[in-house]
């Protein structure tokens, strides 16, 4: 299977949130990073005004906290890290994500798959 040029806008909301925890649980960065991370990882072009509204979300609710480093030679940067709030809200949609994607994948398989799932559960 190629791999698909772009990935359909609701798949990528309700995946962004645990992806952009999972980025800040290694460390402290900032936005740009973050993007260049969510790209590298073969999410697509995430634009800012998707993760900056998000990362606002996950201030307010507790779940990161901000701080402002001078820059290398340019302005200075925001970056963002993990409180002990957003370590367990990471964990927690951890669990919810394997538990829902082990689902989906189990009602999309080939459907000899599916009937042997059904199968099994009956």
């Amino acid at each position: 299977m190629t791999e698909p040029s772009e990935y359909p806008s609701e798949w990528l909301r309700g995946v962004l949130g645990p992806c952009v925890l999972q980025i800040l649980a290694d460390e402290a960065t900032y936005g740009y990073a973050i993007i260049g991370v969510l790209e590298a990882a073969g999410l697509g072009e995430i634009k800012g005004g998707t993760l900056y509204p998000l990362l606002t979300r996950f201030e307010k609710r507790g779940l990161v906290r901000t701080e402002w480093r001078a820059g290398e030679g340019g302005p200075g940067r925001k970056y963002f890290s993990l409180t002990p709030d957003g370590r367990a809200e990471l964990a927690q949609s951890r669990e919810q994500w394997k538990f829902f994607s082990d689902r989906v994948s189990a009602l999309l398989a080939e459907p000899t798959e599916q009937t042997d799932i059904a199968k099994e559960q009956s």
